[in-house]
């Protein structure tokens, strides 16, 4: 399905950036790699890419905003002065872990949980956004290396 949104040329790399960035198990390297095997711009490639994706890592962020603190008392039985000094850190310099937010599997769940503990959404969707940047700059420079080598 993901090489068929090729087709559709940016538009489609931004909707399975955005796929691959929620819970879904897609991978949107497919079609970027596509894409600029194809002779597409890097530049445009890389930033539909990132705005897909970080608007699905913010989906995965408000999804996990949606939680209720009670819930980690009541199932999981941790004290309350616990968790708000969980969120007292992830306020601060927690949320800057969302820069993680382009690891595979993991960086979704990390997304749900800064939005689950409430750390401070300018500093995840900025952090966020730097790390999922990087990632489609890393892959569109060395599939552009790659390709050189044929």
């Amino acid at each position: 399905m993901l090489d068929g949104l090729a087709e559709y040329g940016y538009w489609g790399l931004l909707l399975a950036s955005f796929l691959a960035a929620t819970i879904l198990p897609f991978s949107s390297e497919v079609v970027f790699a596509a894409l600029i095997a194809a002779g597409s711009d890097i530049g445009t490639s890389i930033a539909y890419a990132t705005i897909g994706n970080s608007i699905g890592g913010a989906t995965c962020y408000y999804l996990g905003r949606l939680g209720k603190i009670e819930w980690l008392e009541r199932w999981f039985k941790i004290d309350r002065e616990k968790i708000d000094r969980m969120i007292a850190l992830l306020q601060t310099r927690g949320a800057a872990m969302g820069f993680f937010g382009f690891l595979p599997a993991v960086g979704d769940l990390m997304l749900v949980a800064l939005g689950f503990m409430r750390a401070s959404a300018p500093i995840v969707m900025i952090s966020m956004t730097v790390g999922k940047f990087l990632r489609y700059f890393v892959i569109a420079f060395g599939t552009d290396r790659i390709l050189s080598w044929f």
